[in-house]
């Protein structure tokens, strides 16, 4: 029994320290340094849920190199509280992928989805305002640190304030068009989206991050997404563009183009 509840002892002290912020994150002016290239290492882009590996219908011709990768769920409490009419709205959503899926197109991600894609992104930090740039469609955000300001159009990515928490940069993002996914699983929000998100740099290579979504025309209670970034470390790391437009052309024109002369 004494073996047991030592061993249980350890391994709160284990869990404990890998969750806490590290004393040694390094700081810029007195806060925790986020500047670095970052990237989720999970499958929420193809859905925040438990989801298990299968085959995307019409890409046959390509066997194993494309089809869905299996994933444990990135929601807190493990699904997503939807609203009866909002869920058939997904589901909707769900069965007319791909085209239904704004990624798909090259449109703006949005956030929190942007954080997660399967692309990096990069953390500028300075003094004042923080910038965040993400590879996918050229996509970037100014986070508004000191002089907060209210959303004058909705728009793809919305608009984001910012503050520190002790040592948790906290930003507010709200003024959305309600057009983004929130994966390729159908997943979505209203305009009425507000995020809140976390970004807790618990080591010099590991960011906690979490997003608290409220949107009371499509869930029935606030919900929260929680998974770790990792800072890019190969030497020259580079932030590289995914200029996605002309990859989109034929999928959007294909259909106006002109018979070949015989």
């Amino acid at each position: 029994m004494k073996l047991c509840l030592n061993a249980l002892m350890v391994l709160a002290s284990w869990f404990v320290g890998a969750h806490a912020p590290a004393a040694d994150v390094p700081r810029l002016l007195g806060k925790p340094n986020l500047n670095g290239i970052w990237q989720a290492m999970n499958t929420a882009d193809w859905n925040l849920e438990a989801h298990s590996a299968e085959k995307i219908n019409g890409a046959w011709p390509f066997g194993a190199l494309f089809a869905i990768p299996a994933g444990k769920s990135v929601v807190v409490g493990g699904n997503i509280p939807y609203l009866p009419a909002a869920l058939k709205q997904r589901d909707d959503n769900r069965a007319g992928w791909p085209k239904s899926d704004p990624e798909t197109l090259c449109d703006l991600p949005g956030i929190p989805r942007a954080t997660y894609l399967p692309y990096p992104f990069q953390i500028i930090q300075g003094d004042r305002d923080i910038l965040m740039a993400y590879a996918y469609a050229t996509a970037n955000r100014t986070i508004h640190m000191s002089d907060h300001k209210v959303p004058p159009v909705d728009s793809w990515m919305g608009l984001s304030n910012g503050h520190w928490e002790k040592d948790t940069l906290v930003v507010e993002t709200s003024g959305f068009n309600g057009r983004a996914h929130l994966d390729r699983a159908g997943n979505y929000f209203s305009p009425t989206l507000r995020v809140t998100e976390r970004f807790t740099l618990e080591s010099p290579t590991v960011i906690r991050y979490e997003a608290t979504l409220v949107d009371p025309q499509t869930y029935a209670t606030p919900w929260t997404i929680r998974m770790p970034l990792y800072r890019h470390v190969e030497s020259q790391a580079e932030l590289l563009d995914f200029k996605c437009v002309p990859f989109v052309e034929e999928l959007l024109y294909k259909d106006l183009e002109l018979p070949s002369a015989k």
